[in-house]
């Protein structure tokens, strides 16, 4: 586990995978840099599971998912090369992005040793405010609505933890204190910010809750309907901006038959002997 290489004015951090993702926002506390990517569980998952399991957090609506914060990879492939795709430069358009194509492929099609990431300067202030509607038709609504004005949520979420209503609408915001106090007022959140946070994601991830979390990605504009149709959901957690869903409950099947046959592809062509075998984090 180890800290590669930092150049804080280029605002680039090389790591090897063993690092967990809390040691890596300690690392770069001190010059007020982070990631900004937020799964849970930081403390335990290390930078080699958030990759090869893409996983990300309430903020990936305003900062984007792991993919976007590459800059360069090393990875072992089955056959035993060492490979490296991309630049730890800012600006890299050369070769195959081989660093987005090995980003949630779980392991299956090469070893990540060490990634290097663009990070950013920590806002100044940060803020959350929430909305609840009693059907999830109204808030997918709010959400729609407020995805088209001029604000720029960093957090865009639906919640709710019994799979029926109420439901919360979850709206983050980051910038300077006056970008931040001006987009709370905006949206009427001002006076709710307070006391909002984002546990109810670290609570649909617990380790101490009952059955697997499945994964679900839908169009935004098809989130309301995929939700209502949902059944035996227990608890959800919902990217709304992104038309990400998280639940626990019945598996509801993801549709994903034509990506499943593009892996099988992809699978025989970088590891053909079938060595490598899919991670969960």
């Amino acid at each position: 586990m180890s800290i590669v290489a930092y150049a804080p004015d280029d605002l680039t951090v090389t790591v090897t995978a063993d690092t967990t993702l809390a040691a890596l926002q300690q690392h770069l506390a001190p010059r007020n840099q982070w990631l900004p990517m937020d799964p849970p569980n930081p403390t335990r998952l290390t930078i080699g599971e958030i990759v090869d399991c893409d996983l990300s957090g309430p903020r990936r609506y305003g900062y984007g998912t792991v993919r976007e914060h590459i800059l360069s990879m090393r990875a072992e492939m089955a056959d035993g090369r060492m490979i490296k795709s991309g630049a730890d430069v800012v600006k890299n358009a050369a070769g195959y992005d081989l660093c987005r194509l090995f980003t949630g492929a779980r392991g299956e099609l090469a070893t990540v040793e060490e990634i290097c990431f663009k990070v950013q300067p920590r806002p100044e202030a940060e803020q959350f405010g929430k909305v609840t509607f009693p059907t999830v038709e109204a808030a997918c609504e709010f959400v729609e609505k407020l995805d088209t004005t001029e604000l720029t949520p960093t957090v865009l979420d639906l919640h709710n933890a019994n799979g029926a209503g109420p439901w919360t609408v979850v709206v983050g915001f980051a910038g300077t204190r006056e970008e931040v106090d001006w987009q709370c007022k905006q949206t009427g959140l001002l006076a709710a910010v307070a006391d909002t946070k984002l546990d109810y994601d670290e609570q649909l991830w617990a380790t101490t809750a009952t059955g697997p979390v499945h994964k679900l990605s839908v169009l935004p504009s098809k989130l309301a309907a995929t939700i209502a149709a949902m059944r035996g959901v227990s608890a959800l957690v919902a990217r709304a901006g992104n038309g990400v869903i998280y639940y626990r409950g019945e598996d509801q099947g993801t549709g994903l038959a034509p990506a499943a046959r593009l892996m099988q592809r992809l699978k025989h062509e970088f590891d053909p002997a079938n060595k490598l075998q899919a991670r969960r984090a």
